[in-house]
């Protein structure tokens, strides 16, 4: 009988340490999912940008099953394409995935633009779009090209969370990966003039005052407006991808 409650008091324990194991796992996963997410964001690993996954873990000095489960969770999100016995491979964007991810972007954000003028809006929220759009359109003092990117990748992140609908957020948010390197490439060859940003503050106004359908024909305009200037930069650059 001793014996017996004494394996009865080990096992708990036992679980414990393997529930930390399990824990700690995804943290490692995760610390390579965001460096490697943001080095491709950033151009650091510029589109076509090709290594063998034992070159990518020693580059983030790390183990290759962290890097390994990253890079599968790269490719789901179209960031990378795998290729077997030669490693991961940055893929670009091409005139017709800018197209394809502003279609699907263009009716998301106008349900999540809705969603905000339907439901309760935060003042905090709205101040930050506000003030996103204050900059964008009369940048800052030292204000660079890519700040403008950045800058109006968190005006549409911040409407696809005022949207209130989690899931949707997290769908927006991966088109919108997928399109950040481009615009930080094309903003360099196409600047934009403040003009520009009116559909933004167009949003703005029509999610503050709670008009729907407003809201949504604002977002679906924007998104087709920021396409075009896409495009055109595309077209003036010479380039056939980003």
């Amino acid at each position: 009988m001793g014996a017996r409650k004494e394996g009865r008091r080990h096992r708990p324990e036992k679980r414990v340490l393997i529930g930390m194991s399990l824990k700690a796992k995804p943290t490692r996963v995760e610390n390579a999912y965001e460096r490697l997410k943001r080095e491709i964001m950033c151009g650091e690993l510029p589109a076509g940008y090709q290594a063998p996954e034992p070159v990518v873990a020693e580059r983030l000095a790390m183990s290759r099953t962290p890097v390994r489960e990253a890079l599968i969770r790269l490719e789901a999100e179209k960031l990378v394409t795998l290729i077997p016995r030669r490693g991961a491979k940055v893929l670009p964007i091409c005139r017709q995935d800018l197209c394809d991810v502003c279609d699907v972007l263009a009716v998301l954000e106008a349900l999540a633009a809705e969603n905000a003028a339907r439901g309760e809006r935060g003042e905090g929220l709205l101040r930050d779009s506000e003030d996103v759009v204050e900059e964008l359109g009369t940048g800052v003092p030292g204000d660079r090209l890519e700040n403008r990117a950045e800058r109006e990748d968190r005006f549409f992140r911040a409407i696809a969370r005022a949207g209130g609908n989690p899931r949707l957020e997290a769908e927006i948010g991966r088109l919108l990966d997928q399109i950040f390197r481009a615009s930080l490439v094309l903003l360099h060859s196409s600047p934009v003039s403040a003009s520009a940003f009116q559909g933004h503050r167009n949003l703005v106004e029509a999610i503050r005052e709670g008009r729907v359908e407003a809201a949504g024909a604002a977002a679906r305009s924007l998104r087709a407006g920021v396409l075009d200037r896409l495009l055109e930069a595309l077209d003036e650059s010479g380039l056939t991808e980003v």
